[in-house]
């Protein structure tokens, strides 16, 4: 009898062989190009010569992995580099996908990380001059700055009427990841006019190459334009409402009345001190000692709010409050009426234009080189994995042997970083509540120390309330601080009369608790009486 162990084994080996087989193939595949930067780019890649172009290069690992890419080495810097192809990719007949990986190990805030994908140099650039001006037919990948968050596609197309190469932009492109991840980027380009956008094998966007509502602007233009010379003619009105001409101001309209007047029923309160001002000198402020009048000017003293307003409705001299006026009403203007010469916006008349043309697809201009041109803010961003290929199995590959295995790896790695960090601010945490419930114990709290017991014990539990609450527990340490500093301010004889009279007739009341009678002396003395302004009577 056969050992059943062996045909498993063999199972599995036919298996392996298969998927080999599978892999070789589509290794094997026709690609144009594909760039690991396994090795020193130097002697294929050709860095620009060109004075503004002054970022360094380097091949160097991507943080964490044994992988290498070609990485921005400084920040606020322009950096190029370019590599011709072998062979021209013709774009026209077949799919062709457009695949790299970035990873922006230090963020994003200003610049691009995107390819260019470079005409051939007879269209007239060398490499060693690569720079913005150099002639592309796509430019793909991220870009941030302010308002600018999309994964660019760009399409330098022809126009067989006027011969001028013109940018067609992708419209509502795909935002970049906000990460310090590895991602993918994929644009996959087919026969039937087709573009896909895949973010990390995700597809994030569709377009068509000849609809009008996919680039702007679109790849064949309107049939006819805005006449140039056409002028709009001298009496052309576009107001569609005017004044109304028969329309006269009231007899009664009176323009010069304000719009607030003093309110003449107002009466001074009884007790206000006309002659005492809102402020006086500290009385027990001194000059300090190393005060020098020729240096410093001649002292001071600070001022302080007159005590004796405290016990008054107000001090200094009373005026009346302002209420609105009755007959107010601005200036008078005319009523609006249907303009009758109205004739609408002008608009220059259409006429044929002449750079209109149609095609069934794209005409497409070669690759001949990849190039990377970019001005950024930030460094350490790595290029890896370039690949350009006419299968979509074949990007689909790479994803999934060269970009996938990576891509898990940092974010397990970036989840135990913000697991670790998460512990660190726990630690924290326990530190400082630990150190204010030590601080909650002193005798100065008096009676707010049942308060910030209850607050500390909610912060502890209610991890989204915590920054409020420690917030408001500073508040009251702070203002404890500066009336244990300062001292309070008295209570106003006013205010403590009634205090008196309160606790006479709580003494007097046989039914309250004492509970309550401690609530109404508390709320009594701690109710001062606030000092009017001016503008309050």
């Amino acid at each position: 009898m056969e050992d059943p162990n062996r045909k498993i084994w063999i199972m599995q080996y036919l298996l392996l062989l298969s998927a080999a087989c599978f892999i070789s193939q589509l290794y094997a595949s026709d690609d144009q190009l594909y760039e690991s930067f396994d090795d020193n780019f130097e002697g294929r890649w050709i860095v620009s010569e060109k004075q503004d172009y002054t970022g360094v290069w380097k091949h160097e690992k991507s943080e964490g992995h044994d992988d290498y890419g070609l990485v921005v080495s400084e920040k606020a810097r322009k950096y190029a580099i370019v590599k011709e192809l072998e062979e021209l990719v013709d774009l026209k007949d077949g799919t062709t996908v457009l695949q790299y990986e970035v990873r922006l190990q230090n963020g994003l805030e200003c610049g691009g990380a995107y390819i260019k994908y470079l005409r051939p140099q007879s269209a007239g650039w060398i490499a060693k001059e690569f720079d913005n001006e150099s002639p592309y037919t796509i430019m793909f990948g991220p870009d941030r700055c302010g308002a600018t968050n999309k994964v660019h596609f760009i399409l330098k197309h022809k126009n067989t009427k006027s011969g001028k190469y013109i940018e067609h932009h992708l419209k509502f492109p795909p935002s970049v990841p906000s990460d310090k991840l590895t991602h993918v980027y994929t644009a996959i380009l087919t026969p039937d006019n087709e573009l896909r956008i895949l973010v990390d094998g995700e597809e994030k966007k569709k377009a068509n190459f000849l609809a009008e509502d996919d680039f702007e602007p679109s790849l064949i233009p309107s049939k006819t334009i805005p006449d140039p010379d056409d002028k709009k003619p001298e009496d052309w009105d576009e107001r569609a409402k005017i004044p109304d001409p028969d329309s006269t101001k009231p007899d009664d309209w009176d323009e010069e009345a304000p719009m607030e007047i003093e309110d003449d029923e107002a009466e001074k309160p009884e007790g206000w001190l006309d002659d005492e001002p809102e402020e006086v000198d500290d009385p027990e402020a001194t000059k300090p000692e190393d005060w020098d009048d020729e240096e410093d000017g001649e002292w001071e003293a600070p001022k302080i709010d007159n005590p004796k307003c405290t016990e008054a409705p107000g001090c200094g001299e009373w005026k009346r409050p302002m209420k609105r006026n009755p007959a107010y009403k601005g200036k008078w203007q005319p009523p609006l009426i249907d303009n009758p010469s109205y004739k609408g916006i002008w608009k220059p008349q259409e006429i044929d234009n002449p750079e209109y043309f149609e095609v069934e697809k794209p005409d497409f201009e070669p690759i001949a080189a990849v190039g990377i041109e970019i001005w950024t803010m930030q460094d350490g961003i790595v290029f890896d994995n370039i690949l350009i290929a006419s299968d979509e199995k074949v990007a689909e590959l790479y994803r999934e042997s060269a970009w996938k295995p990576k891509f898990e790896d940092e974010k397990l790695k970036q989840k135990e970083e913000e697991t670790t960090e998460s512990d660190g601010l726990k630690g924290v945490q326990k530190v400082v509540f630990d150190y204010l419930y030590k601080v909650a114990d002193l005798p100065f709290l008096g009676e707010h120390k049942v308060k910030v017991l209850d607050l500390l014990e909610k912060a502890e539990k209610q991890a989204n309330l915590t920054i409020g609450i420690l917030a408001s527990i500073v508040v009251i340490f702070f203002s404890i601080f500066l009336k244990l500093i300062f001292g309070g301010k008295k209570k106003p004889a006013a205010v403590v009369a009634e205090t008196k009279k309160t606790e006479v007739a709580e003494s007097s009341n046989k039914e309250g608790s004492s509970e309550e009678k401690e609530e109404q002396n508390e709320d009594a003395a701690a109710a001062p009486r606030r000092r009017n302004t001016r503008r309050d009577n």
